[in-house]
């Protein structure tokens, strides 16, 4: 005969251990459990103790039948019938639950084994027990541990090993956040979550990688978890109909987590839960509770005959003073929902189509979105079945629109539970074509749900680096710090920053006070590093360092240090970028390195200069102005210099010359200093030494001109190589051969600009004639017809031949300036002739086709350029209105003084040479005539100056002879 034993008792007392070990002592048994995450748990002890041979895992959701099943691990709800030896049902006080307690008591009645049954739970069921089973006898149980209040406290103290319970989704994801910002993180567990994703947050918390566990009531439930402390959020909850105050037996069940074996728990509250009263304090830690008086029950024995017999078999009254008919399931609600429908009640005729209809309608609520959208979905559900099962390809198109990983918490929250629809539809027999399959394919999907879902919760409630660090700190342990390639920090295999250079930059997504001890494990970690770092910077080769054009100073991607002013415009200094931990000896030794590599940058980019201010054989005004150009770094603008330029003798020059010093028409230079890399330097020396909190950054290398913009100053330009003039600035090296082009041409009575000065700027007709209204000229626009160009004869030489790099002498300027003028007239002869030739042509055939058509010409723009400068400052009435000799691009008189200066304030006013070369050329050589009487004459008040010696260097110098001799 069956043994019938009632395992009573308050939690923590092994009750479900002692089931296990009295079933396996039988050759077959089953055990019901509340929960499928307690089922997964307890099949995995027994699987473990047996094998999974003969272990069967049955659920709504799951089904693992070996051929030789033995042992069955089950739902209540899902209980086989097989006849087996020993029979347990777990948490039997469910009999008193309002939605489910009608199942519990169903198994309370009918479930038995052949051999023995138990019947595990509260003391508070042991009346009810005894007086609906016959014959049963009690065993109680004592709590190997005492369970004590513990008072309020707030979650920020919550000692470590404690669990929070909350009672909505809502309430359990904001704990879990303030415990992450507050402690590290928190595990996660929830009755709605998957079994593969509720066992990961289990063990996360188990393994000590977090110290809090953050869950709703289902923790109640026969989780054995090693918990210390237990907290309640709040004491109401929400049972699916109204918020209503926790019994106190469901607290008791609740509170009974705290404590393992025989370490003391203790219970509190926490955030607005309010301190409990005395009474319930005392019946929580005595676990003395009232008795249920009432269990919730549900006609088993149903009527199929027709849809109305069943609803009516199921709110059949019980006779029994101990059951009541509980609240209308979510079943029986979708069954009369359906009975109603004209479709339905067309289609279920039979008995077997309302036992099918019942079957759907059991189907459980796993989506929760409306109860019309539920009962939506059973009725196409019933449809396929009655035409012969769900068709394959629609149900895979539902499990496709599932089956995605990406999104947030409550996406992977939703999915799981749609999934699970699908899992438990797979579970019934005859429902699909291919059973294996799809049972298989659903849990594949909720697998890879159920691990985005973990993933998601540690990403969001975890801060996994100060969970570990933390640990390891209290710990007292070696930290071990690992940096990669990309400078990224992980201390003990958890990113914690990175470092940049020798500068550590914490993660900034943690609060404060997980920054201050993240920075303490980090620094404590890179001590080595900073060490290993160093001398690997210390033995880099320059090529590895470079400055930015804002002083910065770089190796490979991480700034270093910065560029400060120091006593010269070429000798800065330097402040290192080195956190104090990492020590005083570290940041010297860097700061060595970055002035090692910018002084030999400076010396460098600019040797001619620094080998000219070291040049003893500089003397005097030569050794003055050797300086200023030192000062300036290579550029002067002419005007600035002018009365120093007068008094440099032609020695003084010379010697200057040799150090590649360049006396140009407008800007006083050293060419060398003009390439992209010395430029880039001198911009920000520039800047250091002036004080600017932000330097010009350099012009792109390659560009002639370059937009001239109001907000820059005239500095900056020359400082980058350039000059203003009109709209754009020039280069100023361009600018002095334009300037060299200029001279040979007649300035007073105008002349336009050619092929050759276009080219050299690079610019149109139009801009040029701006660029030479900035220089001092001015431009007279005109329009002529347009004449076809005709190729150059091979043997003259126009002035875009000449090269550059070696000038024409004067003498030599003069006579291809005749040459071309003579051959220009010769051509304009040779056109006109055959316009007049063209045009007799063109009268003839208007005449023959008796239409004459008369024909525009084609106009083109050209411009006449004239010296034209504008005083720099007005003069009082009667002063000399004479342009300065030292001012602009043109002279007095019609030759444009000479590039090197020498035309320029070096021979007495109103003295003109001796000769010009006039008139076409007659026997190979230029007629010579003395003009002086048919120029302007210029007067001075001053007396004339001495002429200076002339410099056997300068390239006039034996023209000047010449004229001289002549």
């Amino acid at each position: 005969m069956s043994r019938i034993t009632a395992v009573l008792g308050p939690t923590n007392t092994g009750k479900t251990h002692y089931a296990i070990e009295r079933m396996l002592a039988y050759r077959s048994g089953v055990i019901g459990l509340p929960l499928r995450l307690l089922a997964r748990e307890v099949y995995d002890r027994i699987v473990k103790a047996r094998g999974a041979g003969v272990v069967a895992l049955v659920t709504g959701e799951e089904r693992i039948v070996p051929p030789r099943a033995q042992y069955w691990v089950a739902t209540t709800e899902a209980m086989p019938e097989i006849g087996a030896e020993f029979v347990a049902i777990d948490e039997i006080q469910l009999c008193a639950d309002p939605q489910r307690g009608h199942v519990f008591t169903e198994r309370l009645l009918h479930a038995r084994g052949s051999h023995e049954t138990l019947l595990l739970g509260s003391d508070t069921m042991r009346p009810a027990i005894a007086a609906l089973v016959p014959g049963v006898q009690f065993m109680r149980r004592e709590r190997f541990s005492t369970l004590s209040w513990a008072g309020s406290k707030k979650i920020s103290r919550m000692p470590a090993r404690s669990a929070i319970v909350g009672f909505s989704v809502d309430d359990v994801y904001a704990i879990a956040e303030l415990l992450r910002r507050q402690k590290g993180g928190a595990a996660v567990v929830m009755g709605a979550l998957s079994p593969r994703t509720r066992n990961a947050q289990v063990e996360m918390y188990q393994s000590g990688e977090v110290d809090h566990l953050v869950a709703t009531d289902a923790i109640g439930m026969g989780l054995n978890l090693d918990i210390r402390h237990v907290a309640f959020s709040s004491t109401e909850k929400f049972d699916g109909r109204r918020m209503r105050p926790l019994f106190p037996h469901e607290m008791g069940q609740i509170a009974g987590r705290a404590g393992r074996h025989t370490e003391p728990g203790t219970f509190g509250v926490t955030g607005e839960a309010a301190p409990l009263d005395e009474g319930l304090i005392a019946a929580i830690e005595n676990h003395r509770f009232a008795p249920i008086s009432r269990l919730v029950w549900r006609n088993s024995a149903l009527e199929f005959g027709t849809m109305d017999r069943l609803v009516g078999s199921l709110e059949a009254a019980s006779d029994s003073e101990w059951l009541m008919r509980g609240r209308e399931a979510d079943d029986l609600s979708a069954l009369k929902t359906l009975r109603d429908m004209p479709e339905i009640r067309d289609r279920v005729t039979t008995p077997s189509d309302v036992r099918l209809l019942w079957d759907v309608c059991r189907i459980p609520d796993f989506r929760s979105i409306s109860p019309a959208e539920h009962t939506s979905l059973l009725l196409r559900i019933f449809n396929f079945l009655q035409e012969g099962g769900i068709p394959n390809d629609w149900l895979a198109r539902a499990i496709e629109r599932i089956d995605r990983t990406h999104g947030d918490i409550d996406a992977l929250s939703k999915r799981l539970a749609f999934i699970r629809t699908w899992t438990y539809v797979a579970q019934r027999s005859g429902w699909v074509n291919d059973e294996t399959y799809w049972r298989e394919a659903t849990r594949t999907v909720e697998d890879r749900l159920s691990d985005a879902l973990h993933a998601a919760l540690t990403q969001r409630f975890v801060d996994r680096r100060t969970s570990v660090l933390m640990r390891r700190l209290k710990q007292k342990e070696t930290l071990v710090a690992e940096v990669n390639d990309k400078g990224e920090v992980s201390v003990e295999g958890e990113f914690a920053g990175r470092l940049e250079g020798f500068r550590f930059r914490a993660d900034t997504t943690q609060n404060p006070d997980e920054a201050r001890m993240l920075n303490r494990a980090a620094y404590e970690a890179l001590r080595p590093e900073f060490h290993l770092r160093a001398d690997r910077f210390y033995n880099a080769p320059d090529t590895e360092l470079d400055f930015t054009e804002q002083g910065g100073l770089m190796w490979g991607n991480a700034a270093i240090g910065k560029l400060v002013k120091g006593s010269e415009p070429m000798k800065p200094g330097i402040e290192a970028f080195v956190d104090e931990e990492a020590g005083a000896d570290i940041a010297e030794k860097v700061k060595r390195r970055l002035q090692h590599f910018i002084d030999r940058k400076t010396a460098t980019l600019f040797e001619p200069l620094l080998a000219m201010s070291r040049d003893e054989a500089l003397t005097g005004l030569a050794r003055g102005f050797a300086f200023r150009l030192v000062e300036n770094l290579g550029i002067i603008r002419r005007e600035e210099v002018a009365n120093e330029v007068k008094e440099l003798d032609q020695d003084a020059r010379g010697l200057l010359r040799k150090h590649g010093v360049r006396f140009g028409q407008f800007t006083i230079f050293l060419p060398a200093v003009l390439k992209p890399a010395p430029t880039r330097l001198r911009l920000v020396l520039s800047g250091l030494w002036d004080g600017l909190d932000e330097f010009p950054e350099s012009p792109p290398p390659g560009l002639v001109t370059i937009p001239n913009l109001p907000d820059v100053p005239v500095r900056t330009y020359t400082l980058s190589g350039y000059r203003p003039a009109g709209d754009r600035a020039i280069r100023i090296d361009m600018l002095e051969r334009l300037a060299d082009m200029l001279r040979t041409q007649d300035t007073r009575a105008g002349f336009e600009a050619n092929a050759d000065m276009l080219s050299i700027t690079g610019m149109t007709l139009e801009q040029f004639a701006n660029l030479m209204e900035g220089l001092g000229y001015a431009a007279e626009k005109g329009e002529r017809a347009k004449t076809r160009a005709e190729p150059a004869p091979a043997a003259v030489e126009t002035p875009a031949a000449v090269d550059h790099d070696h000038p024409l002498t004067e003498e030599e300027s003069v006579l291809a300036a005749e040459t071309r003028a003579q051959w220009e007239a010769e051509q304009a002869e040779k056109r006109k002739a055959e316009v007049e030739a063209e045009a007799a042509s063109e009268s003839a055939e208007a005449v023959d086709a008796e239409a004459v058509a008369e024909t525009t010409p084609e106009m083109e723009v050209f411009y006449t350029f004239r010296w034209a400068p504008r005083p720099r400052n007005p003069r009082p009435q009667g002063a000399d209105r004479r342009p300065r000799q030292d001012r602009g691009a043109a002279p007095q008189q019609v030759r444009a003084p000479r590039a090197d200066g020498e035309g320029q304030g070096e021979r007495p006013r109103g003295k003109k040479p001796q000769g010009e070369f006039k008139g076409k050329p007659k026997g190979g050589k230029p007629q010579r005539r003395d003009d002086r009487n048919d120029r302007a004459k210029s007067f001075s008040a001053r007396p004339p100056r001495a002429e200076k010696p002339i410099d056997p260097d300068n390239p006039f110098a034996a023209l000047a002879a010449l004229i001289k001799k002549d």
